[in-house]
Order: structure tokens, then sequence, then C-alpha cells
């Protein structure tokens, strides 16, 4: 019994040591893990902006349209929430490739290739969300948008303002997504130091060097992340419920950007 306690006790020092090393870092701004962490979010941002201008728009036009093959078009879509990260990373990769159709962009191994990586796995997630809200406000307002006889543009536009706080949750989601990607970004960005090493690709390697106090400290500030967008995502949620709550209780103004 004293033989295990004292086995114990040894297996936990290297733990405890890492993670007050891993403290030091944090807090004395180590400048190699604050530049894997300003890295990771400029991607990761990048990524999310992408997504949306991509993604909602196509949610706002897939909830107010109706067309043949309207309801494969969402099966698709909602499919691609399971997308493989390794399959993207792949296919980017052959795409940025010397090989590839692409590959005298010189693209392969930058940060603009996670980039485009992450957009892709990103943009399903986005625009899933996204239309699962606006067709929700499609609904809602569908007699007052016949009333104003407005076109599908104005609709749709009318529709992102008035979602908007919703709408947030579903950047929050893919912003969460893209941050904590490691397999695509493994693969187009190589994991070269100083240049497209990221939080989620850096934990991987530095733990297997066994230096686990870099590894811990962007654990910390990776699962602090991951924590405040579950809060700012939560938080939104309950605006947008009682922001709901007060136009349901108002005459609703449709066109956006008029006074309530």
């Amino acid at each position: 019994m004293i033989l295990q306690d004292w086995d114990g006790a040894f297996a936990m020092t290297p733990f405890r040591d890492a993670f007050g090393e891993a403290v030091r870092l944090l807090a004395t701004g180590d400048e190699k893990l604050y530049e894997i962490v300003a890295l990771s979010l400029q991607v990761s941002l990048s990524a999310v902006v992408i997504a949306a201008l991509i993604g909602l728009p196509l949610a706002a036009l897939i909830a107010i349209a109706r067309f043949p093959g309207r309801g494969a078009v969402i099966a698709v879509m909602n499919a691609l929430l399971g997308l493989p990260p390794v399959v993207v990373g792949l296919v980017v990769y052959l795409t940025l490739s010397r090989a590839g159709p692409l590959g005298d962009l010189g693209l392969l191994f930058t940060p603009t290739a996670m980039v485009v990586a992450q957009s892709i796995l990103v943009t399903p997630i986005v625009a899933a969300i996204a239309h699962r809200t606006l067709e929700d406000f499609h609904a809602e307002y569908a007699e007052e948008f016949a009333c104003f006889r407005m076109s599908r543009l104005e609709i749709a536009w009318t529709l992102l303002v008035e979602a908007r706080l919703s709408l947030a949750t579903a950047l929050a989601a893919g912003f969460g997504r893209a941050v904590a990607e490691v397999g695509a970004v493994m693969i187009v960005g190589g994991n070269i130091d100083g240049v497209t090493r990221v939080m989620t690709t850096a934990i991987a390697l530095e733990t297997s060097k066994g230096d686990l106090a870099l590894a811990l400290g962007l654990g910390v500030v990776l699962l602090g992340i991951a924590l405040t967008i579950n809060a700012v995502a939560f938080a939104l949620r309950g605006l947008a419920a009682r922001h709901a709550g007060e136009v349901g209780s108002e005459a609703r103004p449709v066109r956006a950007g008029r006074v309530r």
C-alpha cells in the first residue's frame, strides 16, 4: 500500500511540474504560446467570416424560396455537418498541391490554405443552423411579407436583420468548430513552427515530444475559448428570446430599418 501511494505521488509530480510551468507561461506572456494563439484566432475568425458571407445568404435563400429539389438541398446541407475533416484536408491538399489545379498559387502550407479548409468545414454549420432559424422567422412574418409585397431580396435582408441575435449563435458554433479543428489544418498547413502552427496542432505535437507545459498552457487557452463561446451563445439565445417576446407584444415592422 505504501509503495502504491509512493508510485502515485511520483507519477503526479511531472504533471504538477508541467501544470505549474504552463501557468508561468500564461502569466508571463510567453511569446511562442501567444504567437500560436494569435494565429489560431486569425485563421478561425477569417474562416467564420467567409462562412458567414456564404452560409447566411444561402440559408436565407433556402428559407424563403420554393423550388424542385429543395428538400434534397436541405438534406445535403444537414448531411455536410458531419463532413470528415481529414477528407476536407485531403481534397484541399490535392487542389493546392503543385500537381493540383490551383498549385501555381503556392498556397499549400500557408495560413490561407488553413482558412480555406476551415471555411469548407464551417460553412455547412453556419448555413444549417441559420436556415432553421430563418425558416421559423419566415413563417412568423409571412403575412406581413405578403401584405407589403416585398421582393425575395427584401425578405431575405429583413430576415437576416430581424434574426441577427439568433444568427450570432450560428456564428459562435462555427467559430467553436473552427478553433478546435486539427485534422484538416494539419494536412494543409503542415504544422510549421512560426508559420502554420495553431493551438490544436501544437498541442498534439508538444504532447508527442513530451513538452507538457506548452501543451497544457495551450489547452487551458483553448478550453477558455470554448467556455467563452458557449457562454456567449447562451447569452445570445437569451437575448434573442427576450427580443422575440418584446416584438410579439408590439406591432412589428417588416422592413429592416423602420422604427418600431
